[in-house]
């Protein structure tokens, strides 16, 4: 479940549920998205970023049960040196509109 090949739909929604205390948040870099964790094992279940009007996420979907029937994981992306501007805007075209419930 370790290791992040994550995926979003822009056509969906995503909605973390999670057990009180079960789930970890950590922001690092810009500090405008929250990492979720599962507070037991560290797996990276997926991330969210906050917006005026709800919220945008995406799911890892190595921390799923049904892993297997995704297809392989891209080339790996480099975004260092983005500023938040063009970081917001690059998620909400690929990430999906996103709930967290904990």
């Amino acid at each position: 479940r370790h290791g992040a090949r994550t995926m979003g739909d822009r056509g969906g929604t995503v909605e973390f549920r999670s057990a009180p205390n079960a789930l970890s948040r950590y922001r690092f870099g810009l500090g405008i998205t929250d990492h979720l964790l599962c507070a037991k094992c560290g797996a990276y279940v997926g991330a969210v970023m906050p917006e005026e009007n709800g919220a945008v996420g995406i799911v890892n979907v190595n921390s799923l049960d049904i892993r297997d029937s995704f297809e392989a994981a891209p080339p790996l992306h480099h975004y260092d040196g983005e500023d938040e501007a063009r970081r917001r805007a690059r998620r909400r075209k690929f990430w999906m509109p996103a709930a967290v419930i904990a």
